[in-house]
């Protein structure tokens, strides 16, 4: 296999009848997809001035903590409400039914600090538009946001087109 999405599977009618789900797990669970995966995230990141990677829980740490290693950077999480110890901001996002919380800590972006925001999948783009403010209300900049998935129906790239975003697999109308 020598294509992140060689690694990918489709799992139909999961978690409901008539979605196509595309588990990321198989690319974790495979040590020259995973690899790969970081490869090619981190080929996202040629030519891009950071300095910091925040990653959105879970699976944003799963991605961004290696690409923060490879890179030499510091990483930050982005958590779930009530998941930090220290100070934080947060902000509420809308889900399909019903909204979440996500937090940082409130120490953890310095003014004028640039930032890559990563997760596994961009799908409505919610939770990365929730974590840009986050990172925007500290005094931070989000340079580029990166993702190993893009499901380009849902649109998640128009919600948030006033950033530099790339993927490195994309799914459309699947």
């Amino acid at each position: 296999m020598n294509e992140v999405a060689d690694y990918i599977k489709s799992i139909p009618d999961f978690p409901k009848p008539g979605v196509l789900f595309r588990d990321v797990t198989s690319v974790l669970d495979d040590s020259r997809g995973f690899r790969l995966a970081i490869d090619e995230m981190y080929k996202l990141l040629d030519g891009v001035d950071y300095d910091v990677i925040a990653g959105a829980e879970s699976r944003g740490f799963l991605f961004g903590t290696p690409l923060a290693y490879k890179s030499g950077k510091s990483f930050i999480p982005v958590r779930k409400k009530g998941k930090l110890p220290r100070e934080t901001v947060e902000a509420t996002y809308d889900l399909e039914y019903g909204t979440a919380t996500i937090e940082i800590h409130k120490d953890a972006v310095k003014p004028g600090d640039k930032v890559v925001l990563v997760d596994d999948l961009i799908a409505t783009g919610g939770t990365m538009e929730a974590a840009a403010k986050l990172i925007e209300s500290l005094g931070g900049e989000v340079v580029k946001m990166i993702f190993l998935i893009e499901l380009v129906d849902l649109k998640g790239r128009e919600k948030l087109s006033r950033y530099d975003i790339a993927s490195v697999v994309q799914y459309e109308g699947e």
